[in-house]
């Protein structure tokens, strides 16, 4: 079995790698001053930006394998796994790495819109590909950071520092919407069709009668993506949620049973929904009206 470090806070990686304690609740490393470093596959309680500077081969997100292309930011959160198994050799890096414990964002504004960065459960496989223009934004930021906590401390040196940690997420933030919006125009510019197909499929294999309703999961997985990355192209295609687009084509469905003789419960029952009162409430909040009302008219 892999040795996997479990990075409970902070500084249990950067002493791990040898990095300088900064603080007790953030830490900012620049993997190009390090003398001895070495790989570790980590277990994060701790969220985490890594930017490479290099192209590294073969390093572990949760079950799957991967290369981090150059100047590419990988983000992770509390619960996540990653990195590459240490095998005893001493490695030279280069890139930058910025963690930070929960305990920072305890009763902040931050910490309250932390739920609103979907990219920290994105795959590795959508890492944001900076260019050279917004890689230095972050790492000037990054620069700040380190600066501050060098510093000797203040009453206001945990707001400053966490002012400037979610000045990089709204910048990340920012930079991952052009990704969506450039990727939304050219390679995944099939992506609704592809999604509805998907959904037409799965009642043509009649899988609601083993899984029930289909979920934004089910359908990110059926389309290789992760379910934040796949529901940000979706709003990004159409200004609405995925599971608004599931429910929009579930009643739709709806309406044709409906006209075409099929009772409440019997649309219900083929469309996967658990109860004909649930069904019946989503209908009547998606028309207006009941499918019994619905079918009178």
């Amino acid at each position: 079995m892999e040795k996997i470090l479990r990075v409970h806070n902070v500084n249990d990686y950067a002493r791990y790698i040898g990095a300088p304690e900064l603080h007790p609740l953030v830490s900012v490393i620049h993997y190009d001053e390090l003398e001895h470093c070495r790989h570790s596959l980590n277990n994060y309680d701790v969220y985490a930006l890594f930017i490479g500077d290099e192209e590294l081969e073969n390093l572990s997100y949760g079950q799957l394998q991967y290369d981090l292309h150059r100047h590419a930011l990988m983000c992770v959160a509390p619960g996540q796994i990653g990195g590459k198994a240490d095998t005893g050799e001493e490695i030279h890096t280069m890139g930058w790495a910025l963690l930070f414990d929960t305990e920072l964002l305890r009763g902040t504004e931050l910490g309250q819109r932390m739920p609103d960065y979907t990219y920290f459960t994105y795959s590795v496989s959508e890492a944001l590909l900076m260019t050279d223009e917004q890689r230095l934004c972050i790492v000037g930021l990054l620069e700040q950071i380190r600066q501050e906590l060098r510093r000797e401390r203040d009453a206001h040196t945990l707001r400053i520092v966490t002012s400037l940690v979610e000045q990089i997420l709204e910048f990340v933030a920012r930079y991952y919407a052009q990704q969506l919006s450039t990727s939304a125009r050219s390679a995944n510019s099939d992506l609704l069709p592809r999604f509805e197909h998907l959904l037409r499929q799965y009642y043509a294999r009649h899988l609601q009668r083993r899984h029930g309703l289909p979920t934004v999961k089910y359908c990110a997985q059926q389309l290789f993506l992760s379910p934040n990355y796949f529901g940000d192209l979706i709003r990004e295609l159409t200004g609405d949620t995925a599971s608004s687009y599931i429910r929009r084509f579930l009643m739709q469905r709806a309406q044709q049973l409906l006209i075409g003789g099929a009772t409440v419960t019997e649309t219900s029952e083929q469309l996967g929904f658990e109860y004909p009162q649930h069904f019946t409430r989503q209908f009547k909040k998606h028309f207006g009206q009941t499918p019994s009302e619905f079918i009178k008219k």
